[in-house]
């Protein structure tokens, strides 16, 4: 058994037991009563979901197993001391509870690099399949569906394996599934933006590392950026889309490619993982439509408020959660301001802070004006050079996969089963609330 297989497997079992027990012992108690609101604004607040991982407070922001984003960077192992934090030693810490040593990071990087190797031929046969100009997200989920015919999962289950192991295959598979996903999407934008010259990886790198590299950047800048985003977008608790999905169809014991494609789907929205792209969309036109890319505090306000006129949003800010500056956002701000100050659209970003959130907060009808990862994070990866914006949601899930996939071996670990909400008609709410039309 793997050092952390063997690790989770200690932590594990006895945190399986606890749940069991409380359950036993108290569950029938009433943890929150629902509102009528919060059933048709898209269960916003309802205590239902057990993740370990991440927690995201509405004034502070995201935590991982209890850690700020500034406590990560500066605790979680790096290859530099002056870098940013391994990608992996986020994911150990998520799945184990601890914060990891350099070794056990080392551990997971040789571990990843190995399974690496083991993509089948059929799944880029499948990728080749599509049309260039279909989106890299389609492609994406589709090699991730195509690779599901290595599930360790599905082989367990229909063998017959006792449902307190399942947890086992189920962290085999991750680990696999984790370890590739760098390669598929290097795979995709090589395809699509570079005329299928590609890169083979390099066992030698870290897995955020090798991802710059075989996209095609071998500057230690744009792998000290690649960790940086894989770390900021790994997880934000279990109610987003594409936590919330991976965690459902989980449920029905579906293998964790089937889970995580889902769990794309839902990323590929533009109100969630493909807000990255819609905030660059929005940059250009504002640069097209000013005529200069350095438009003053004026230029921008007229512009925002034009946005709202026409009934469309900002996008980059607001948040269903966060009441506050997203930490993630001025976390990649102060990467920007340290290494790249002068660039271009980092100026634009700063500016658009000052002057957005006083223009959203003047209509009376904005929770939270202020800006949320996407309102960035694109802006950080163009001037970077990765300029080809249908990617970045693609970047966006190979993060994610971090978070989602150690929380789908948790559900495991914890027997959690399927979910299954009750739904009524119109007509019975309207006469829960004794309303009459």
């Amino acid at each position: 058994m793997d050092l952390v297989k063997k690790r989770l497997q200690e932590v594990g079992s006895p945190r399986a037991e606890l749940l069991k027990k409380m359950v036993r012992e108290h569950g029938g108690k009433v943890i929150q009563e629902v509102t009528l609101d919060q059933v048709v604004s898209g269960m916003k607040g309802i205590v239902a979901l057990l993740t370990d991982s991440s927690k995201l407070d509405p004034a502070e922001g995201i935590r991982f197993r209890g850690h700020s984003i500034p406590e990560l960077r500066s605790r979680l192992p790096k290859i530099n001391e002056d870098g940013e934090p391994l990608p992996e030693g986020l994911f150990y810490l998520m799945l184990i509870g601890e914060l990891p040593e350099k070794s056990q990071v080392d551990y997971i990087s040789k571990e990843w690099a190995r399974r690496a190797q083991g993509i089948p031929s059929h799944v880029f046969d499948v990728i080749n399949a599509l049309p260039k100009s279909s989106h890299p997200m389609i492609q994406f989920n589709t090699a991730i569906l195509a690779m599901s015919t290595e599930s360790h999962f599905r082989r367990a289950y229909m063998d017959g394996m006792d449902k307190k192991d399942y947890w086992d295959p189920m962290y085999e598979g991750v680990m696999d599934l984790i370890s590739r996903l760098p390669i598929i999407a290097a795979y995709i934008y090589r395809r699509v933006f570079f005329n299928d010259d590609h890169i083979d990886m390099d066992p030698s790198l870290d897995w955020a590392g090798n991802l710059a590299h075989m996209m095609g950047y071998e500057s230690e800048e744009v792998k000290r950026l690649m960790r940086l985003y894989m770390v900021l977008h790994a997880d934000h608790e279990g109610g987003n889309v594409s936590a919330h999905t991976t965690h459902l169809v989980g449920t029905a014991l579906s293998n964790p490619y089937y889970s995580f494609a889902a769990g794309m789907n839902g990323l590929a929205g533009p109100l969630h993982g493909m807000a990255n792209q819609e905030v660059m969309m929005w940059l250009e036109r504002l640069i097209k439509e000013i005529g200069t890319a350095d438009p003053t505090r004026e230029q921008i306000k007229a512009y925002a408020i034009a946005t709202l006129e026409k009934g469309r949003v900002i996008p980059g800010y607001g948040h269903a959660v966060l009441r506050k500056t997203d930490p993630r956002f001025s976390e990649q701000l102060d990467f920007a301001n340290k290494y790249i100050p002068d660039a271009p659209l980092i100026k634009l970003v700063r500016t658009i802070y000052e002057v957005v959130p006083e223009v959203l907060l003047s209509t009376g009808k904005v929770k939270n004006p202020w800006p949320n990862v996407d309102a960035i994070s694109g802006s950080l990866l163009s001037s970077y050079g990765i300029k080809e914006y249908p990617i970045y949601t693609v970047l966006f899930g190979v993060s994610r996969a971090l978070g989602v996939l150690s929380s789908l071996i948790w559900d495991r670990i914890y027997g959690m089963g399927l979910e299954r909400p009750t739904s009524h008609t119109l007509e019975w709410y309207m006469d829960k609330v004794n309303f009459k039309a």
